[in-house]
């Protein structure tokens, strides 16, 4: 299955690449269920986890405006639509697993973002991807564990004075 989500992650980039690049210029026609559509039937005989690559696709249109903002303070040096088109969606996908697919781990998804990152993007992109998911994962391990710091606070008793029975001294004699 691992590979598979893989290739179910290339897909994704794929689609979510052409629908940036078809609205970017203002491609009327475009329509995200049909190109997923055509880009999982490519590879109908070797993909089996359709409902995560659609999954995907969907949510990471729908949250893009979150993981945006979500990315955009962590590389405060490159303003969201001047990331690499590539990039940004590699960014987005990292993003939203890290966010929202909680049943992967997030060492995984970084990985994967990295790869996809070699593969298909520039030559700094995997440095590029690896710091900021890399800094998203922390943060949230971070907020996560003052949230879970928070609850798991028991009310604390103040100490109970030590009694401690005092010997009594032996006599010499």
């Amino acid at each position: 299955m691992a590979s598979n989500r893989h290739l179910g992650r290339i897909i994704v980039l794929q689609t979510l690449y052409e629908q940036e690049l078809r609205l970017a210029c203002n491609d009327a026609s475009f329509n995200l269920a049909k190109v997923l559509k055509r880009n999982i039937r490519r590879y109908k005989d070797i993909v089996d986890d359709v409902d995560f690559i659609a999954r995907m696709c969907e949510h990471i249109t729908e949250f893009q405006d979150e993981l945006d903002t979500t990315i955009q303070p962590i590389a405060p040096e490159w303003p969201i639509d001047q990331i690499a088109r590539m990039d940004r969606i590699v960014l987005r996908i990292g993003a939203y697993e890290l966010l929202h697919e909680k049943d992967v781990p997030p060492k995984v998804v970084i990985n994967e973002a990295i790869e996809l990152a070699k593969s298909f993007g520039g030559e700094n992109s995997s440095k590029f991807i690896n710091g900021v998911l890399g800094t998203l994962l922390k943060q949230q391990e971070e907020k996560e564990g003052k949230s879970a710091k928070k609850d798991n606070k028991k009310p604390t008793a103040k100490p109970k004075k030590s009694i401690t029975k005092k010997t009594p001294k032996k006599k010499e004699g």
